[in-house]
């Protein structure tokens, strides 16, 4: 920004404007087109006022529009020493970093912290995940606005599954205010679990965590990106959306879901939960990665072809118990779970189905913010296996599931269980979207306290199942009047398969095949949102 020696004080009142910023410049390729330029805790707004009938007026910052990150380039010359110059420009560079901030939107009755200044923020990058382009969209979008935000960073590229599990796992955490993802929900899930194995788990945990949608889903991106209270976006304006969040460095409260398996192994789950339809179009539609977010709709075509049906039981705590009597509450036809039955498949260990092309090379590469690689020192083994609930002499106790009774044990009686033994599919997620364009459920927030539990039953049609998931996209399926969909909101529940073949999902990641349970942890991690 290069200002015009005849402009006039900046922090002055003009034409009635009382702001927080006021001056007037000129343009760098032009000395001859001059600009005001307005701040206020609201919008950036720059009008042309050279003698040109081209009054071009531009208004940046103001809430309610797509967002897009524009260019716009002045001089400051209010006087010949150059460093009376600099800090004029640093001024209104601070002045309009602090606006921002100031400016996200906020909702009633969540307490919001700040990011500090400068925030050394550590960024993975999955360069495999999505289309294979998040190095590029990062290097193409993402590094100017950091670079111009100040916010110093350390780019780190992940080269196989559990890369970043075992990193966040074994980091120095004072070196970082802030971890960041560039990648699809699945690296994300590495993160959070890397951080809870963790001897100091629990100050690990409360590390802010930053989404930047690079993956093919990105539902948690599009997740905050509606928790902005922001019109709709997708793709490249999805990241820009979340790019302007992570500048700005706004970090709110998030729930996470402790999810026990039958193997007695525990992990920590951010998104969802799923079993069915939902789980095997996520899995089968690997194969069509390389077409982007459209690889769901093209499993979505084919599962629908050759629909399943899926035989279970399901049971669940209501978020708002109301007593029932005896005879109203809704029995199981068959005996509860106990480890003494036949497991389907208890004796199989946890496996994730990697998201990343094979296995490269375990150096891993560190890449500054000028991109230049450095080394760090490798770590010893990939995590494969979540470790169960401990209380070792040095590690502080794991979070208590006091909600779960063990899977080999009956639900408690204020639990509902369902006299449903055929599924379609069964849902349970913690976040708005489910995918960039899945608006699954409407109302929910980051830390709401809530599993959203939805389940289809057998009986719905090829077409019926379709319609659904395209109301999804608008959001309306839950209004849509369909019988076989079911919606509940809980704080615990427990699925346990009886057909042979299937798939869960946790995240979006394969997990064991057999019984399963989960609860509700309010706000026990944060996130950097709007």
């Amino acid at each position: 920004m290069e200002k015009d020696a005849s402009a006039p004080d900046p922090s002055r009142q003009c034409n009635g404007f009382s702001g927080v910023l006021y001056g007037e410049f000129t343009d760098t390729l032009n000395d001859g087109v001059r600009y005001s330029v307005s701040l206020t805790e609201s919008a950036l707004t720059i009008q042309r006022i050279s003698s040109s009938p081209d009054r071009t007026k531009r208004r940046w910052m103001s809430t309610g529009v797509a967002r897009q990150r524009v260019e716009q380039c002045f001089r400051v010359a209010l006087v010949q020493d150059p460093l009376v110059n600099l800090r004029e420009a640093e001024r209104w560079a601070h002045a309009i970093r602090d606006a921002s901030v100031l400016q996200a939107p906020r909702r009633d009755g969540v307490t919001y912290t700040e990011l500090r200044r400068p925030c050394r923020t550590m960024i993975l990058v999955n360069p495999h995940s999505g289309r294979g382009q998040a190095l590029q969209l990062f290097t193409g979008h993402i590094q100017a606005m950091l670079t111009e935000a100040s916010v110093p960073y350390t780019l780190v590229i992940t080269e196989h599954q559990n890369h970043a599990r075992e990193l966040v796992r074994n980091a120095d955490l004072t070196q970082w205010d802030a971890l960041v993802i560039m990648s699809g929900d699945g690296l994300l899930f590495e993160v959070i679990n890397g951080l809870m194995e963790r001897e100091d788990w629990q100050q690990a945990i409360q590390t802010p965590l930053g989404m930047l949608p690079g993956g093919s889903g990105n539902a948690l991106a599009a997740s905050i990106h509606h928790y902005s209270q922001s019109p709709p976006a997708w793709n490249e304006e999805l990241l820009l959306s979340c790019g302007f969040m992570l500048c700005k460095g706004l970090v709110g409260p998030l729930d996470l879901v402790s999810v026990h398996l039958a193997s007695s192994q525990r992990l920590f789950s951010f998104l969802s939960l799923a079993w069915g339809f939902v789980a095997d179009v996520d899995i089968e539609s690997e194969k069509y990665r390389h077409v982007g977010a459209i690889r769901f709709l093209m499993g979505t075509l084919v599962r629908l072809a050759s629909l399943r049906v899926y035989q279970g039981r399901l049971a669940y705590l209501p978020a708002k118990e109301v007593p029932k009597p005896p005879n109203e509450r809704v029995k199981a036809t068959r005996p509860p779970f106990t480890s003494q039955q036949p497991s389907l498949c208890s004796s199989l260990p946890c496996h994730l189905v990697p998201r990343t092309s094979p296995k490269q090379s375990s150096v891993k590469n560190c890449v500054d913010t000028n991109l230049n690689q450095n080394s760090i020192t490798n770590s010893s083994s990939v995590i494969t296996n979540m470790r169960p609930e401990t209380h070792g002499n040095n590690k502080t106790a794991s979070p208590t599931d006091s909600l779960l009774p063990s899977l080999d044990q009956p639900v408690p009686e204020n639990w509902t269980v369902v006299n449903e033994e055929d599924f379609v599919l069964v849902l349970a997620i913690y976040q708005s979207h489910l995918a960039e364009d899945l608006w699954t459920v409407p109302g929910a927030m980051a830390d709401d306290g809530l599993i959203h539990l939805l389940y289809v039953t057998a009986g719905i049609s090829r077409p019926a199942l379709l319609r659904l998931f395209l109301a999804m996209e608008r959001g309306s399926h839950l209004a849509c009047g369909c019988p076989h969909l079911v919606y509940e909101k809980v704080r615990a529940l427990r699925l346990e398969p009886v057909s042979q073949q299937g798939m869960i999902t946790v995240d979006g990641e394969v997990v064991e095949y057999g019984p399963i349970q989960a609860q509700v942890h309010p706000r026990m991690a944060r996130l950097i949102c709007g």
